[in-house]
């Protein structure tokens, strides 16, 4: 091959090369203002026979989220969120409360899974245009409205011959969730968020009027965040 068609092909790749570069730089100055989140980790539930609170004596539960996120400005943002809980009653309660239960016939034990879809506005605390030019760091949080459905085998007692009965309900909530985000490269984010969602109900567990402030999920997960065009032509 002639040094005149070695030069040429080098000449070739290279302002290939820079094109290619060029193309990439001036599709980045377009925000991605689309998100995926997806998160999992441990939760529990705030519920008349789910322990005793104060001394850490409840149960914990794996929790499973998925998200879509449409960034509106620089700092604001509107988010849908599904996902699944796992919530059991636990704890040992006392004499007292048992009777209590017992007169009014209120169950003593609850295990199951609440299923849930909220959409909610969220603000960030360092505000950014473009994904390009976000913060390591960053806080995020707001709340919402959503709609929730758990299914939970009840009892009436402790006792291991006692069949469970199969209860089930759908109420409103508030979502109320906040989060601490670090970025991982230009695309991708990882966060610790913390999540309550306050229902409408006292009677997710079967057991009414022992809580004054109702039943209530909290979770804390691990998210991973990507942003996306809405093409998603990444």
């Amino acid at each position: 091959m002639s040094k005149i068609s070695k030069l040429t092909i080098a000449v070739f790749f290279i302002l290939a090369s820079m094109e290619l570069s060029a193309q990439n730089f001036y599709k980045e100055k377009q925000p991605r203002n689309n998100i995926f989140s997806i998160g999992v980790g441990p939760s529990f539930a705030y519920l008349d026979n789910g322990g005793q609170y104060r001394s850490l004596n409840f149960e914990v539960k794996p929790s499973v989220s998925a998200s879509l996120t449409k960034r509106i400005t620089d700092r604001f943002e509107l988010r849908a969120t599904g996902g699944v809980q796992w919530i059991s009653s636990g704890g040992n309660p006392v004499t007292g409360v048992t009777d209590m239960w017992t007169n009014n016939n209120a169950s003593f034990t609850a295990v199951g899974t609440a299923y849930y879809f909220d959409v909610m506005p969220s603000m960030y605390i360092i505000p950014f245009g473009n994904h390009m030019n976000r913060s390591m760091f960053n806080l995020y949080g707001g709340l919402g409205l959503g709609v929730m459905h758990s299914a939970t085998d009840q009892t009436k007692s402790f006792s291991e011959d006692e069949v469970p009965t199969r209860e089930k309900i759908t109420t409103g909530y508030v979502p109320i969730r906040a989060g601490l985000s670090y970025t991982l490269g230009p695309f991708s984010d990882i966060a610790m968020e913390g999540t309550m969602l306050a229902t409408f109900t006292d009677n997710l567990d079967g057991n009414a009027g022992f809580n004054k402030f109702g039943d209530h999920l909290v979770q804390v997960q691990v998210v991973f965040r990507r942003y996306f065009f809405a093409n998603l032509n990444d």
